[in-house]
């Protein structure tokens, strides 16, 4: 374990501890990043004077800072052989086309089959600072959502991919089949999202304790019954396309939470993250990627026809 000792300067008077110590560890802690900081004084890792202290403490002169800062542990996740379609590859991000029925990292029910699991299997670096059950993972899909996510193999990579989800640059695109007939030809859902008040495992739209939640949609084609639209996220919550068409009267088809019993033959949510689009966080370029709708979306838009 590595102490690192600070002691605020006249400069940094005001400013949240966060901050502060984000900046002040930057050049010292490779890859660190105020989110990072903020983990080190949950776990109680950062004191002030001697005393815990809070993110949002405004530090003060001669304040003294000590974080000590935890060895690296290897993931106990296990590698394990699963073909994942990975879409492109370099030094820095994969980009891959998750399937349907795959969740994306290990957690309560789910210790293997996962996406991570995968991924440590087909590689040994990725970033550590969601953790040793979530390396390299910047966003997430639902299990039974198919299409594009991009992870981290460095922290570097990892800060800046996070960085521009949080500044909304990355455009997360997503192809819908909801039931029933959409009128207009584009919208937009800005209702707060937050867990359900009664069912934990759920989210609904909860003005009194959810968090900004928008989600753009334009209408591709009508069916009988169904509607095909696209969907641009410009917030990330759980849940949140899901919960959002169902709060309008549209749920996406086959969805087994937020839907209608009528799962039309799917085994999941008729819905497809198609297309991802990105800044390189090394070469500074946009990228654009893409990835078909899987087969069973496709089965269900030609009976639907």
């Amino acid at each position: 374990m590595e102490t690192i000792n600070a002691v605020v300067s006249e400069a940094d008077i005001g400013t949240r501890a966060d901050a502060y110590l984000a900046k002040y560890c930057e050049n010292i802690i490779p890859g660190s990043s105020r989110n990072y900081i903020k983990k080190l004084i949950d776990d109680g890792s950062v004191t002030l004077n001697g005393s815990p202290v809070k993110s949002n403490y405004k530090v003060r002169l001669n304040d003294n800072i000590q974080i000590e800062v935890p060895d690296p542990v290897s993931p106990d996740v296990e590698p394990e052989d699963i073909p994942i379609d990975i879409i492109y590859e370099d030094s820095d991000i994969i980009i891959i086309n998750k399937a349907r029925g795959m969740v994306v990292h290990p957690a309560e029910g789910n210790h293997s089959g996962t996406l991570v699991n995968a991924l440590l299997f087909h590689c040994k670096d990725l970033s550590d600072i969601n953790g040793v059950k979530r390396p390299g993972i910047v966003h997430r899909i639902d299990k039974d959502t198919t299409g594009l996510l991009v992870v981290a193999k460095n922290n570097e990579a990892h800060n800046f991919l996070a960085e521009q989800i949080k500044n909304h640059d990355v455009s997360r695109i997503y192809t819908a089949l909801v039931e029933g007939t959409i009128e207009e030809s584009r919208g937009t859902v800005n209702a707060p999202i937050g867990r359900h008040p009664t069912d934990r495992k759920k989210m609904c739209v909860n003005t009194k304790n959810g968090k900004d939640a928008v989600t753009h949609f334009t209408v591709l084609k009508r069916y009988p019954e169904t509607t095909l639209i696209e969907c641009r996220l410009e917030t990330g919550r759980t849940h949140q396309i899901r919960v959002h068409l169902s709060y309008i009267g549209h749920p996406v088809v086959g969805d087994p939470v937020y839907g209608r019993k009528n799962n039309r033959g799917m085994s999941g949510q008729a819905l497809h993250a198609g297309k991802l689009i990105l800044t390189h966080p090394r070469t500074k370029e946009e990228m654009v990627f893409e990835a078909p709708l899987p087969q069973d979306f496709q089965n269900l838009l030609d009976m639907v026809k």
